[in-house]
């Protein structure tokens, strides 16, 4: 469920990558740059500044693996981003989501198998998409296992993904092949 069958702004190959943006691409390791960041080069000082906040949401919150991916997957699902879908659909297993998580993601805060404090969490990231607000009463039940700092984690968490989902969905960024796909 690709919103644009073509890319609108398209990945540059490694042959098509400019200074800054070589540099910028240079650091990452592995594998060849997934398509959203060989997109984003397209504008290398956007590329660059972004990643900085992009890495502390998704690798140096005070937020634990499970609770920041179901809050990812929900968002993604949310702003109908199959590319974010997708892509955190690999990383959420990874980090134990089972299948039966990831499908209960779907039917948001009230349908799966949620604990008390992921349900509260789903509200969290349905209240920030439909009104960006947590209301007073979502926001105590969180507080009341959370620190401070996870709560505002989580704010960028949501705000961050729901910023790169619209990104994504604009842009005609492609899943890259394999990625598992969004469906009803």
């Amino acid at each position: 469920m690709v919103r644009v069958s073509t890319p609108r702004i398209a990945p540059l190959a490694p042959e098509e990558l400019g200074p800054e943006a070589q540099k910028v691409m240079g650091s990452f390791k592995g594998d060849a740059p997934l398509n959203i960041f060989r997109t984003l080069a397209q504008h290398p000082d956007l590329l660059r500044r972004w990643l900085v906040f992009a890495n502390h949401v998704l690798g140096k919150s005070t937020l634990a693996p499970r609770p920041r991916e179901l809050a990812i997957l929900r968002i993604g699902w949310l702003c109908r981003s199959a590319y974010e879908w997708g892509q955190h659909v690999v990383i959420g297993r990874d980090c134990g989501l089972s299948d039966a998580d990831i499908q209960a993601l779907k039917a948001g805060p009230e349908g799966g198998h949620w604990s008390e404090e992921e349900r509260w969490l789903l509200r969290a990231v349905d209240e920030l998409y439909l009104d960006a607000h947590i209301s007073d009463r979502t926001w105590a039940a969180l507080a009341d296992s959370w620190s401070q700092e996870q709560l505002m984690d989580l704010v960028f968490t949501v705000g961050q993904y729901n910023l790169v989902s619209m990104a994504l969905n604009s842009f005609g960024v492609q899943p890259e092949p394999g990625l598992p796909a969004m469906s009803e």
